[in-house]
C-alpha cells in the first residue's frame, strides 16, 4: 500500500485544484455537512494543520475538551480567510503535520477524501476517487471514532463492489467504496447508492 502522507497529500492537492475551479457562488453553497458552507468545508480541512501540539492542546482545554467545540472554534478563524487563501494554506499543508499525522496520516486521508465528497455531492460534481485512496480511509474508517463509522458499521456487513474490501458480520450493505464511506461517515445522501439486507439498520444510524 502506498505511504499514508502521500496519499493525503495527494487528495488534499486534488481538492484544492477542484477548489480553483468553483465560482464565488458555489463557495457559499451548503455542503453535506450539517451547517457548514463549501467554504466551511474548505477551510476546516487544513485548520488543525497549522495549530503547533501545544497549541492544539490549549485549544482542546479552552473547548472543554469537545472536538465539536474546537471545530466551531478553528470554523471562526477560517471564516476570516478568503477562498484563495483557503486553498493557499491547503497547498502549503498537503503534506500532514501535527494532529492530523495521527495514525500514520491516516486520519488526514479520511478527513479530507471525506470532506472532498462532501463538498462534490452537494454540488453535483462526481469523481472517480483514486482506489488506493478509498482502501486506505475504508481501512481506517472502524476505528475513527473521530467519525460516526465504528456505531454505524455495528452489526452490518459492509461489501464494496468496486474493491477488494468487506467489514464486519450481519446484514449485508452493498456498493460503491465512495458511497460506503460516505454513508459511514454519517451522510445519508450517500445512501441511494447502496443495497442490501442491512440498508435499513443503516438508513435508521444515520437519519436519527
Amino acid at each position: 500500500m502506498a505511504d499514508l502522507s502521500d496519499l493525503a497529500a495527494g487528495e488534499r492537492r486534488d481538492l484544492a485544484d477542484y477548489l480553483d475551479t468553483l465560482t464565488a457562488e458555489e463557495w457559499e453553497r451548503p455542503s453535506l455537512c450539517r451547517g457548514w458552507s463549501v467554504r466551511d468545508v474548505a477551510g476546516h480541512v487544513s485548520s488543525y494543520d497549522v495549530l503547533s501540539w501545544p497549541a492544539l492542546m490549549a485549544l482542546f482545554a479552552r473547548s472543554g475538551f469537545s472536538l465539536d467545540r474546537a471545530n466551531q472554534a478553528r470554523l471562526a478563524e477560517s471564516r476570516r480567510l478568503r477562498a484563495d487563501e483557503l486553498t493557499a494554506r491547503l497547498r502549503e499543508c498537503a503534506v500532514p503535520r501535527g494532529v492530523t499525522t495521527l495514525f500514520g496520516c491516516a486520519v488526514a486521508l479520511t478527513d479530507g477524501l471525506v470532506h472532498h465528497q462532501d463538498i462534490r455531492r452537494a454540488l453535483g460534481h462526481p469523481r472517480q476517487v483514486p482506489p488506493e485512496r478509498l482502501a486506505a480511509a475504508l481501512e481506517f474508517a472502524p476505528r475513527a471514532r473521530a467519525l460516526p463509522a465504528p456505531a454505524n458499521l455495528r452489526g452490518i456487513r459492509v461489501i464494496a463492489t468496486d474493491l477488494d474490501w468487506s467489514h464486519g458480520t450481519g446484514p449485508e450493505v452493498r456498493g460503491p467504496a465512495e458511497a460506503l464511506l460516505v454513508a459511514l461517515a454519517g451522510r445519508p445522501q450517500a445512501l441511494a447508492d447502496l443495497e442490501g439486507s442491512g440498508l435499513g439498520t443503516l438508513e435508521a444510524r444515520l437519519r436519527r
